[in-house]
């Protein structure tokens, strides 16, 4: 993946190293090695620069990133990518339901990953796969793919800081929730299970989701839901909790078959572009799945 970036100096930059130039722009350390070891990766008036040489008035810096690696152990796979919203630097995407984020032992051509390695080999473009917001393999909805080194690592900043902000919805089981609530259990491993996460006051990490209803129909409610932590599981695990289960989730909620998976949907997304600095917001419609239970409501989310 090829991007050149061009930058004006600002005054107040004037006399600072390139490399600190950098950094105020959220390159990490390792962005920096590796412009380091790419020919002609940083340039001021045409001429190839050291990262130590100290920005004059009057200079524009441009940063070339030139990435010719490919993600090795994810083999291109025509599936399903439906694309949101796609530039130089970074690719949202309403993941399907039964798709996997990554490729493991017992998913190895069957995920977002392969999907996104197939569409970008059809345009004869190399890519490095980097997922900056992991979804459930059955949760449906907006996730981001930072398309360079650069943007990832700002991303990943901006996850670390709680800066991406995500709203889901989700039908449960029982109409009798008040009307809007807040659900803060501390949250850990299950013993004995890889994947499960339960309640735990003793040494579980704090775990914060609100929630709101949208509707209530035939036993179920669908809500709103905005976290204030990310932890695995954490919307199943916390309804749950309260009584109020997600329909179709066969990990906390095998008895309910009324839907072939969680009925969970990450619907809207909203953060700071990790060049332009500007503020993006995303929203993706219901699914099919679950619109069948609340159809009203695919056409108001959107």
């Amino acid at each position: 993946m090829d991007r050149t970036l061009r930058y004006d100096i600002p005054p107040e930059m004037i006399g600072h190293k390139i490399s600190e130039f950098l950094r105020s722009k959220g390159f990490s350390n390792q962005n920096l090695t590796d412009l380091k070891k790419m020919d002609h990766s940083v340039i001021i008036g045409g001429r190839w620069e050291y990262m130590t040489y100290r920005l004059q008035e009057g200079d524009t810096l441009e940063i070339r990133i030139r990435e010719t690696d490919v993600s090795q152990k994810i083999p291109p796979v025509e599936l399903p990518f439906p694309v949101v919203y796609e530039d130089e630097d970074i690719t949202v995407v309403d993941k399907p339901a039964h798709m996997p984020i990554h490729p493991s032992m017992k998913n190895y051509e069957n995920t977002l990953g392969n999907a996104a390695a197939y569409y970008y080999r059809e345009q004869g473009k190399a890519f490095i796969y980097r997922c900056v917001n992991r979804l459930d393999k059955d949760t449906t909805g907006l996730t981001i793919l930072a398309k360079h080194m650069v943007s990832c690592s700002i991303l990943y900043d901006a996850m670390t800081e709680r800066e991406i902000h995500r709203e889901y919805i989700a039908i449960v089981e029982g109409e009798d929730l008040a009307d809007e609530g807040t659900v803060d259990l501390p949250l850990g491993r299950k013993e004995n299970s890889a994947i499960e996460r339960m309640v735990d006051y003793e040494n579980g990490e704090k775990a914060v989701t609100h929630y709101k209803v949208l509707g209530r129909r035939n036993g179920l409610a669908l809500l709103l839901l905005k976290l204030e932590t990310g932890r695995t599981h954490q919307i199943r695990v916390h309804m749950k909790a309260i009584g109020h289960p997600l329909i179709g989730d066969f990990l906390y909620n095998p008895e309910n078959t009324q839907m072939e998976r969680q009925a969970l949907h990450s619907y809207k997304l909203c953060f700071i572009h990790p060049i332009t600095r500007k503020e993006l917001c995303f929203m993706a419609p219901l699914p099919e799945d679950m619109a069948i239970w609340f159809p009203e409501w695919k056409s108001l989310l959107i």
